[in-house]
């Protein structure tokens, strides 16, 4: 893994599996003077300890910045895809600009910030080896949670405050009685069945 200056963002997404809402992306540069204590993957963390931690990283890092890519985007262009997008969206929000890029997983955009390449590095398990990627991780969750509360109230036949949009049992229950809304994304296996 190759270092970078303080400038060096992490980023990771949350939302790709599940059949409605948002895939959202989080690029954070930490900052290096303002250590933060128990940064680690999303899905390690409690979520009442999650939304501590986005506090405690939005306050403290260097920069951070959190896109998304909607349900009809994902239709239109394919998960990874809309991913990818999101994650390019996530570091142009950054009001400071990364001299690389530290992505989780083993794809990662192009990305080029004000007509200059960025290097970028794929890292699997990057959320939980990489503070910045881990912080990005913390946002990323913890905005998408939000995202899928709102929209219970907009859309509450489907209770996706309860299951945020995952193809859980309740969801799938939904489903059948309700049929898709437009935060569905139609084009994933199981609600081209149920249209």
């Amino acid at each position: 893994m190759f270092r970078f200056a303080e400038t060096v963002a992490g980023i990771d997404e949350s939302g790709r599996g599940p059949l409605a809402g948002p895939v959202v992306a989080a690029a954070v540069i930490l900052h290096p003077g303002r250590s933060i204590d128990g940064l680690d993957d999303s899905k390690k963390i409690s979520a009442d300890r999650r939304d501590v931690l986005a506090a405690t990283i939005r306050e403290r890092a260097l920069a951070w910045s959190v896109a998304w890519a909607d349900a009809a985007e994902i239709d239109v262009l394919n998960i990874l895809t809309a991913t990818m997008l999101a994650m390019r969206r996530a570091i142009l929000g950054l009001s400071v600009v990364p001299t690389g890029v530290l992505v989780d997983g083993n794809r990662m955009p192009a990305v080029e910030v004000r007509g200059r390449k960025v290097a970028v590095e794929a890292i699997v398990g990057g959320d939980g080896l990489v503070p910045a990627i881990s912080a990005a991780s913390i946002i990323a969750k913890t905005t998408r949670d939000r995202i899928m509360v709102k929209m219970d109230g907009l859309y509450p036949n489907y209770e996706f405050a309860r299951h945020k949009g995952y193809c859980t049992e309740v969801h799938r229950d939904r489903l059948r009685q309700f049929g898709p809304c437009e935060q569905h994304r139609l084009s994933f296996a199981p609600l081209r069945v149920a249209e």
